[in-house]
């Protein structure tokens, strides 16, 4: 069965995918599905409040099963920042190069056992019938004081989960080893088993 997922990020789009397919679930941008989708500003004061509106209204819009996912990172120093506005922190939506440098500044000279992070991912799932699924899913850790790592994207180059000791960040991890432990991926398991449910 076909579902549209409420976003333009094809590595989000990859990232369900992986998870979804094995329960016959095939994960679609607008843009392959030969939709558009109104881009929906994230008035929400919480993940679970983001995502829920763009799943309504990629539902409406598509009349498709909607996916949609709001996350972010959650800093125990910055009281949770930069949380809902992780994408914007820098004020310029998805860069994530100065995403990073504004994260790294924050917490110049902030010692490591001060530095402890949650990855936190809401995926909610609308149905043209009215049918409303939502999962979270969290991922501990640490941010570190300088990118390493190619892969992943947004945070993972300052991000040392706690599953891989301090010795790898999100973005030296393979899609394998980092659907295992990401905020996302427990999000997503959780809900393709509500969805594998009422399928």
């Amino acid at each position: 069965m076909d579902y549209i997922i409420a976003t333009h990020n094809m590595k989000k789009r990859d990232e369900l995918q992986r998870i979804l397919e094995p329960i016959g679930v095939r994960v679609l941008l607008a843009e392959e599905a030969g939709i558009e989708l109104t881009d929906v500003e994230e008035t929400g004061t919480t993940f679970e409040e983001n995502a829920l509106l763009k799943a309504e209204s990629g539902c409406k819009e598509s009349g498709m099963p909607c996916i949609a996912d709001d996350s972010g990172l959650a800093v125990d120093f910055l009281d949770g920042a930069p949380g809902v506005y992780s994408a914007r922190y820098s004020g310029v939506h998805g860069d994530d190069e100065a995403n990073n440098d504004k994260l790294l500044a924050a917490l110049e000279g902030v010692e490591p056992e001060k530095r402890g992070a949650a990855y936190v991912s809401v995926v909610c799932c609308v149905y043209p019938d009215g049918r409303k699924l939502m999962a979270r899913g969290e991922c501990r850790g640490i941010i570190g004081h300088e990118r390493i790592g190619n892969g992943g994207f947004g945070y993972d180059p300052l991000f040392f989960p706690v599953e891989y000791n301090m010795e790898k960040t999100m973005a030296q991890l393979t899609a394998d080893e980092k659907d295992a432990i990401s905020h996302r991926g427990k999000a997503v398991r959780d809900i393709a088993k509500k969805i594998g449910e009422i399928k």
